[in-house]
């Protein structure tokens, strides 16, 4: 038995989520993406796209979540020289909070990087041996009481 929770009765108030992930690359690759030399475009603008997008999606993608008004989408690419990170900041005046779409959000952001540039990730015989996604978690939720 599966179902979608009642939130019938909850008042909207303002809700934020923030969640945080990392994509670990070849410091070569890092250099790559710092010069705009990705065979397929900027990393950084498309993954952002991504993120927001599957933000957006959550409801289609999650069976048992609600579909919220999102009012903030924000994804921050930090390159480091070992990988990416991702920071997701989303916002809404809901019944229900945003984790999901925070978590959703870059975990395509993170995927996203990882399909631009898997080119340059492969090793001889087409594997990722430095290539791992981690650490996808919320950081921070925050619920107006007033």
């Amino acid at each position: 038995m599966a179902y979608m929770v009642d939130i019938s009765k909850k008042e909207s108030v303002y809700r934020e989520a923030v969640a945080e992930g990392f994509i670990r690359l070849r410091k070569e690759t890092v250099e790559l993406i710092k010069k705009g030399a990705i065979e397929k475009g900027d990393v950084i603008t498309v993954s952002k796209v991504a993120g927001v997008l599957a933000a957006k999606k959550v409801s289609e993608l999650l069976p048992l979540c609600h579909t919220i008004p999102l009012t903030y989408v924000d994804i921050d690419l930090s390159l480091l020289d070992d990988g990416i990170k991702v920071t997701t900041v989303v916002r809404t005046n809901a019944q229900t909070g945003v984790e999901m779409e925070a978590l959703t959000a870059t975990s395509i952001a993170l995927l996203n990087i990882w399909d631009m540039v898997k080119k340059y990730e492969k090793d001889e015989k087409g594997q990722y041996p430095e290539t791992i996604i981690t650490n996808i978690r919320v950081v921070h939720k925050y619920k107006s009481t007033t």
